[in-house]
């Protein structure tokens, strides 16, 4: 009879050491890929941030040559502020806090788009190295968050697929390894824009 609960302490142990290994293993995956959702987050809010930083001197430079474009500008500068204002913290980052993010972030692209069309009513503004270079800046930034926002999108499915498959599911939701949103295409992002060159 000694031997026989020795050999079940034993199995019970080794079940146990297993189980351990298991749920520890199962832990520490989701706390990495947490960990590269929250980095990819960090990048996405760097290029939006230099994007930001770039705006105060292109609407000083437009405002040399458009004085009379003042909502325009102000419209730029609102937006920026608006944006710059939505923060989200990546470990409780939901479909809303994000879709906030993204409304605010919109409102300001919208907004130098109408500051760029301005700039094509003043020919000494185009011509202006200093705006040339800010709007050449600026694009390159919006290359970049892009780039960015894809690159954040792949480590959040990745993430979340860990956090859905099974048994991992099970020590997911035992800690609150909730799923995190995806950015999503702007609306009328699916539609190409008319071009019209007889104008």
């Amino acid at each position: 009879m000694k031997k026989g609960c020795l050999v079940i302490l034993a199995i019970v142990v080794v079940v146990g050491i297993a189980l351990f290994g298991w749920v520890k293993g199962t832990y520490n995956g989701l706390v990495t890929k947490q960990e590269g959702v929250k980095s990819a987050w960090g990048q996405v809010e760097n290029v939006y941030q230099r994007r930001a930083d770039l705006i105060p001197n292109l609407v000083n430079t437009v405002k040399g040559y458009a004085t009379h474009e003042r909502e325009t500008l102000e419209a730029v500068m609102n937006a920026r502020a608006n944006a710059t204002s939505v923060k989200i913290d990546p470990t409780n980052m939901d479909e809303a806090s994000l879709k906030k993010f993204q409304d605010a972030q919109g409102e300001l692209s919208s907004a130098l788009s109408r500051l760029i069309a301005v700039s094509e009513a003043y020919p000494d503004l185009k011509a202006n190295e200093n705006f040339l270079n800010l709007q050449s800046q600026l694009e390159g930034t919006e290359n970049r968050i892009t780039v960015e926002r894809q690159k954040f999108n792949q480590v959040v499915q990745d993430y979340n697929t860990d956090v859905r498959k099974f048994p991992a599911n099970i020590i997911a939701a035992i800690f609150n390894f909730d799923q995190k949103p995806y950015f999503e295409a702007q609306a009328g992002a699916d539609k190409a824009p008319t071009v019209d060159f007889s104008k």
